[in-house]
C-alpha cells in the first residue's frame, strides 16, 4: 500500500513537471534541457526524461541542430478539440467571418481565465498587414478590450480578483491603478463595449463587446483588433456598435453554438 502511494505521488509530480515545461516553453518560445532543469530545480537527466516523453507525444518538438525545444503540433490538435467543444466557439464562425469582412480586421473570441484573458477562436481579416495569431494567447485583463468586457459586469470582489498581479506600464496608455480601471469599467458598462487604445502594445487597438449566455451573464468577449493607423478614435463608437450587434447575434440562444 505504501509503495503504491509513493508511485502515485511520483506520477503526479511528473505530470506537474511536464505541465510546468509546457508553460515555460509557452512563455519563452524555445529552451534547452539544461535551462529547463534549472527552472524546475531538478537534475538534467530528469528534465531529459520528461522532454523525451513530451516529444514522443508530439507536445514538444526539437529545434534542429540546436538542442533546444519548443511547443509541438500535438498541442494544436488538443487545442482544436477544446475549441470545438466550447459553446462560445461552436457555430459562431458565420458571424465572426462576416464581422471580419465588414470591418476588415482580425476578429477573436476570448474568455476569462482567472485574472487573464484566453483567446479561443480567431478569424483573420482581409488585410494582409499585421496578420497576427492570438489563438491560445493569454493576456492581462486591465489593458485589453476583451479583459474590460469580461470583467466589467462582475461584482466588485470578482473585479478586484481579476486585476493584474502588477500595474507596470506596458504601452503609452496602459491603466496603472485600480481606481482608474474601475472608472474605465463603469464606462464600459454604460457604453456596452470596450476600447483599448495602445494600452497593451504601442500602435495596437482593439474594440470588444460581450457575448452573453441564456442567463444574460457575460460568457465571452467578441473583439476586433488592428493597428492604430487603421482603427482611429473617431471610429471607435461606430466600431463599438458594430461589434455589439455581432455579439448580440451570438448571445442568449443555447442552440446557436451547436453546428
Amino acid at each position: 500500500m505504501g509503495n503504491t502511494h509513493i508511485a502515485e505521488s511520483g506520477s503526479v509530480q511528473s505530470v506537474d513537471r511536464a505541465i510546468a515545461i509546457l508553460e515555460i516553453l509557452a512563455q519563452r518560445g524555445e529552451s534547452g534541457v539544461t535551462q529547463i532543469a534549472a527552472d524546475l530545480a531538478v537534475h538534467k537527466s530528469t528534465a531529459s526524461r520528461l522532454m523525451s516523453s513530451l516529444l514522443a507525444h508530439g507536445l514538444v518538438e526539437q529545434v534542429s541542430d540546436r538542442g533546444r525545444y519548443r511547443l509541438g503540433l500535438g498541442l494544436v490538435r488538443l487545442a482544436g478539440a477544446v475549441t470545438s467543444s466550447l459553446d462560445v466557439v461552436s457555430g459562431s464562425r458565420a458571424v465572426t467571418r462576416a464581422l471580419a469582412i465588414q470591418v476588415g480586421e482580425t476578429v477573436n473570441i476570448a474568455v476569462l481565465d482567472n485574472n487573464r484573458v484566453l483567446y479561443v477562436d480567431q478569424v483573420m481579416g482581409p488585410s494582409m498587414v499585421s496578420m497576427r495569431s492570438w489563438l491560445g494567447q493569454s493576456v492581462p485583463t486591465h489593458c485589453t478590450a476583451t479583459g474590460k468586457v469580461l470583467t466589467a459586469w462582475l461584482d466588485k470582489p470578482s473585479r478586484i480578483a481579476a486585476r493584474p498581479d502588477s500595474w507596470g506600464k506596458l504601452a503609452p496608455n496602459t491603466i496603472t491603478s485600480g481606481e482608474a480601471l474601475e472608472k474605465e469599467l463603469a464606462q464600459v458598462r454604460e457604453l456596452g463595449y470596450a476600447v483599448a487604445y495602445q494600452e497593451m502594445e504601442a500602435d495596437f487597438v482593439a474594440v470588444a463587446a460581450p457575448i452573453r449566455d441564456v442567463h444574460d451573464e457575460v460568457a465571452a468577449a467578441l473583439v476586433i483588433s488592428g493597428p492604430a493607423s487603421r482603427l482611429k478614435p473617431k471610429d471607435f463608437d461606430s466600431l463599438g456598435q458594430i461589434v455589439k450587434a455581432s455579439a448580440a447575434k451570438l448571445s442568449g440562444n443555447p442552440n446557436y453554438w451547436r453546428e
